[in-house]
This record gives structure tokens, C-alpha cells and sequence, in this order.
């Protein structure tokens, strides 16, 4: 007798699920096994290196306008690293530094015929406590964290994934200690209550869809495709 090809087929990948080989570490990383919880950083790991320079989100600056008083102003940069200003319009101010900024805002307010513009910068207070989220989200970028912050939060704070994101590659990479850590996360398993939402914490960095980080790990997840739990890796 017989039988369609799709059932030979999945015959062939139950017995393989049967015969699963266990995960092993490779050169790359080293899989923490039993492990499900990447584990949080030290007290010394959450401090960022000083950044005096560059403007991120949420920092406070003053910004003046030589000989027009009407335009000068102490402002707040939004969640996403832009500010808004009258005749120079949104400026993405993220990662510059106050000089940078400076040349930014002249450029834009030329391009609204003011002459000659000159414009001074100053940091007047900076936010260190900072996650970082890249890949297929709606928003990438840095964003401020608090002692409640979790993955889908960062997500959220973002926007959301992108339309054709992949909700099972979200990597975290972080510092404890000496190491360098990362976990494979999968956004709809936690979103059904398969596992709890990780919390997330300072100088974390989050990325959403392929990257050098998440293809470590693809020898492990084609051992295992269905993630039903983080897995978590001493990267090498």
C-alpha cells in the first residue's frame, strides 16, 4: 500500500523529534543548560561608561539662538531622541554630540530663511540608564529603564514589531561580570504565558530579527524549532 508523500514525510520528522540530540556548546558560545532566566547583571555592570558628549533620549538641553531670543529654550529630548523646535522643525538629536546638534539645528532653520543662524548646545543633564533596541522594530533606538522594565515593555516602547518581524528571534545580550551573555527569547510564547516576560535592565541590548548574534544560535534552535524556553549562552 501506498501512502502520500506528506505523511512519509512527517513519519520522518516525529522519529527525528524522537531521537533529538541534546544541545551542545560550540565555539561560539557555550549554552548554559537548565538554564531558562538569563541571569541579571552586577551593580557595576549597570553603570554606563560616561558619555558627556552625546545627547540620548530623555536628556535635557539648552539650546540658544544668537539674536533671536524668541527661539532660545531649555528642552527635554523625546523618548525616541528628537526634539521639535519653531522654524527648525524635528530634529533627530540622538547620538550627536552638543556641537553636532548645534550645526543640525542651523542647517535647519537656513532651510526656513533665517539668516546666518548660530546656535549653541548644552547638555544640562544626561540619562545613563539606557537599554538599546534594534532590528524589526517600528521604532529602534535607546530608551530609558526603569526597575520595572521587562522585553515586551522595550517592545512597546518602540512601537511594536515591524509587519514582517519573526516574534521567535529576539535576542538579549548582556554583561554579568566578566561575561557576555545572551538569551533567545520567543515573543509569542511569552505572549501565550509559555514563560515569563524577562526582565531587561541598563546597557542591555535587544535585537529583533537576524544578526551575527541570533545566528549563533541557529545550530541549536534547528535542533529544537519550537523555542518552549529561553536559551541562554555564554558567548565566547
Amino acid at each position: 500500500m501506498r501512502f502520500p508523500i506528506s505523511i512519509i514525510c512527517l513519519g520522518l520528522a516525529v522519529a527525528a523529534c524522537g531521537h533529538r540530540e541534546p544541545l551542545r556548546s560550540s565555539g561560539s558560545l557555550t549554552v548554559v543548560e537548565g538554564a531558562n532566566v538569563l541571569p541579571p547583571p552586577n551593580r557595576g555592570d549597570l553603570t554606563a561608561a560616561d558619555r558627556p558628549a552625546l545627547i540620548g533620549p530623555l536628556d535635557t538641553i539648552d539650546v540658544g539662538v544668537f539674536g533671536i531670543p524668541d527661539l532660545d529654550r531649555e528642552m527635554q529630548v523625546d523618548s525616541s531622541g528628537r526634539i521639535a523646535m519653531p522654524l527648525a522643525g524635528t530634529i533627530d538629536a540622538r547620538g550627536k554630540t552638543a556641537e553636532e546638534l548645534a550645526m543640525a539645528i542651523q542647517t535647519a532653520l537656513r532651510a526656513h530663511y533665517v539668516r546666518n543662524p548660530q546656535v549653541t548646545v548644552n547638555i544640562k543633564s544626561s540619562v545613563s540608564q539606557v537599554v538599546t533596541i534594534d532590528g524589526s522594530v517600528v521604532e529602534p533606538g535607546l530608551y530609558p529603564v526603569t526597575n520595572q522594565m521587562t522585553l515586551m515593555r522595550v517592545v512597546a516602547s518602540a512601537k511594536g514589531l515591524t509587519e514582517f518581524a519573526r516574534a521567535d528571534d529576539v535576542v538579549i545580550l548582556r554583561t554579568v561580570g566578566d561575561k557576555r551573555m545572551a538569551g533567545l527569547y520567543d515573543i509569542s510564547a511569552i505572549r501565550r504565558g509559555a514563560y515569563d516576560d524577562p526582565a531587561v535592565y541598563a546597557n542591555d541590548v535587544i535585537i529583533v530579527g537576524d544578526s551575527p548574534q541570533r545566528r549563533l544560535f541557529r545550530d541549536f534552535v534547528s535542533l529544537s524549532p519550537v523555542l518552549a524556553a529561553p536559551l541562554i549562552a555564554v558567548l565566547q
